[in-house]
């Protein structure tokens, strides 16, 4: 292999993890408001998080309560598919965040059909006991999941090698999921983004959908009903489409 070749042209391990069980449930707990962190404008809602590496194989899924049902049940799978979806659609040179696929995927719209591209897998979502969902037994792991979900929460992790796999989380609304993301994936210095669809903010969410549906950027996404517009522009993690260059 010629010398000249970095790191970020190396093919990562397919065992190599970013995260592991017990720092994504630490640091999810202290990025949701009912494990102690800030509000995510939302409905403040305990949340699902999961990992993936590179090659899309489940490093860790957690939870931000105490036990699996007090966060949405049904978030654990859109948690998974949501890291499976910014792993799979970012690039070592530029992140495609999951909220960045809203407009495309509607009707019309560039990327329509993405969200059935790539079909979840079952047998992997529903294996083992439900008693360890969550945990770090939890039977997702070491598997590939699957699934492709175009709403805001899914967010490429980027180390000083380049792309090292995904963050899913789940539990509220799709804008607040994109807060909480961005809050972890800062927390655990994976945000080293080179590139994005939005040149000023990255992968931040794109706010541009207007009155009549469209997103003049092509990649905008829906606000929500409360302030997590407010709250991802304080964090760096959200933008209004009139200041997307």
């Amino acid at each position: 292999m010629p010398a000249a070749l970095n790191a970020q042209d190396q093919p990562r391990p397919a065992t190599s993890c970013p995260v592991d069980h017990d720092k994504l449930a630490d640091i999810l707990k202290k990025s949701a408001k009912p494990g102690g962190g800030p509000s995510n404008g939302g409905l403040d809602n305990n949340e699902w998080g999961a990992v993936v590496n590179r090659q899309g194989v489940v490093c860790a899924v957690a939870y931000s309560g105490s036990k699996a049902d007090d966060q949405w049940l049904g978030s654990r799978a859109i948690a998974a598919e949501k890291a499976n979806t910014a792993n799979a659609f970012s690039l070592k040179d530029k992140a495609m965040a999951t909220a960045n696929l809203y407009a495309g995927a509607q009707p019309g719209g560039f990327l329509f059909g993405a969200g059935l591209s790539n079909p979840p897998s079952p047998e992997v979502l529903y294996a083992g006991s439900p008693g360890e969902y969550g945990t770090a037994q939890d039977p997702m792991v070491g598997k590939p999941v699957g699934g492709v979900i175009v709403f805001g929460g899914g967010l490429a992790l980027y180390d000083g090698n380049g792309i090292a796999g995904a963050l899913g989380v789940s539990g509220d609304s799709s804008c607040a999921d994109h807060n909480v993301a961005w809050r972890i994936r800062h927390q655990l210095g994976l945000d080293h983004v080179p590139a994005g669809v939005s040149p000023n903010m990255k992968d931040a969410i794109i706010y541009d959908i207007g009155p009549d549906g469209k997103s003049p950027s092509g990649f905008g996404h829906p606000k929500c009903n409360g302030k997590e517009d407010q709250i991802a522009v304080d964090l760096g993690a959200g933008v209004s489409g009139n200041v997307v260059r």
